[in-house]
């Protein structure tokens, strides 16, 4: 990992609110800010319906936030989204226009995503060359086809398949086989940085740890940068370099890996981090499953106070007011909750 004075995504007070009817409005994501430097996998985990994915989604554009920046090596991703009125508001600024769909273009070939489901994210009609080519061909219009069939059969050898899968469909194709498929169309624009969205949680046990094992392995070769979204905390301590943890679209800890699992803070992550199963039956039977009690809450106009409060053992009246900060506890380590 290179670690440089700047992070090569950061995301300030992202947010991505959902309309579910006439006064309803469901927060997916609410405030989140993180930074990720060049070469590092930043694992982010938290429960089913926590703002994950939606995170994720909004980071490769196929969300539109509702507030909050996005920069991608300096430059704010959203900016031409809005750009004419930017442009009437600050004319004193001298601003070039620039065009909306070539700025969309150039950013997806540096920002690409892996998803989570390998059956419903490749076109059921499309061959493997096609499948994986289609970037390749947008971004160099000029390609030939031998060239272009080389270069998918290189993608293809990267992540575990040959050249003789090239012209099948992916119907023909195992769910461990199909996740390569979608890893060789990410990978095949050559990007900068890959958001992967559960990238094994659709797969057999036995395929997990070989498609980690690759990601890694890729990582190093071509010098990646990942956000790894997961659930299952034992492949994001493997994989990660930073952890942040959710709780119903709210950040409420980061931390480097090692202290994170060390040391957790939040009551929240010391419940996830104890639910880990361990191979060893002894320290299995010695260690305490901390079990959350209480109902969830509903990330639909939510309250401005700790969203957590309703779970917790730890719950003071502050948590029933008052939303807690995201403040450094030690360098690195950043937590919300009002213990500390």
């Amino acid at each position: 990992m290179t670690k440089n004075n700047k992070p090569l995504m950061r995301v300030e007070n992202l947010c991505k609110y959902f309309k579910i009817k006439e006064g309803q409005i469901l927060k997916a994501v609410d405030d989140a800010s993180f930074d990720i430097y060049k070469g590092e996998t930043v694992g982010l985990v938290g429960e089913s319906g926590c703002g994950k994915s939606t995170t994720g989604r909004c980071l490769v554009k196929l969300e539109q936030p509702t507030s909050g920046e996005v920069y991608f090596e300096d430059k704010e991703i959203y900016k031409h989204k809005y750009h004419e009125e930017f442009i009437s508001q600050h004319p004193e600024e001298n601003i070039p226009k620039i065009n909306p769909d070539q700025a969309k273009l150039d950013y997806t070939k540096d920002v690409q995503m892996i998803f989570q489901n390998p059956y419903s994210s490749l076109n059921p009609r499309m061959t493997v060359k096609d499948i994986v080519g289609e970037g390749i061909r947008l971004h160099n219009k000029k390609i030939k086809n031998k060239e272009l069939e080389k270069t998918i059969e290189n993608l293809l050898n990267d992540v575990g398949l040959s050249k003789d899968h090239i012209s099948r469909f992916p119907h023909e194709f195992s769910g461990g086989q199909r996740q390569r498929i979608g890893i060789a169309r990410a990978l095949s624009v050559d990007p900068k940085f890959i958001v992967c969205d559960e990238p094994i949680s659709a797969l057999d046990v036995s395929v997990q740890a070989q498609v980690i094992n690759m990601l890694k392995k890729i990582q190093r070769e071509r010098d990646l940068t990942y956000l790894f979204i997961a659930h299952d905390l034992s492949v994001v301590k493997y994989i990660s370099d930073k952890v942040i943890v959710m709780y119903l679209g709210n950040i409420v800890e980061k931390a480097k890996s090692e202290d994170l699992y060390k040391n957790p803070m939040h009551p929240y992550t010391q419940a996830l981090l104890s639910s880990i199963p361990v191979a060893n039956p002894k320290i299995a039977k010695s260690r305490k499953r901390i079990v959350l009690e209480g109902e969830l809450s509903s990330p639909i106009n939510p309250k401005d106070c700790c969203r957590f409060s309703d779970r917790c053992k730890h719950v003071m009246p502050i948590c029933k007011e008052v939303k807690p900060p995201l403040l450094a506890y030690e360098e690195g380590h950043e937590v919300a909750c009002h213990l500390y």
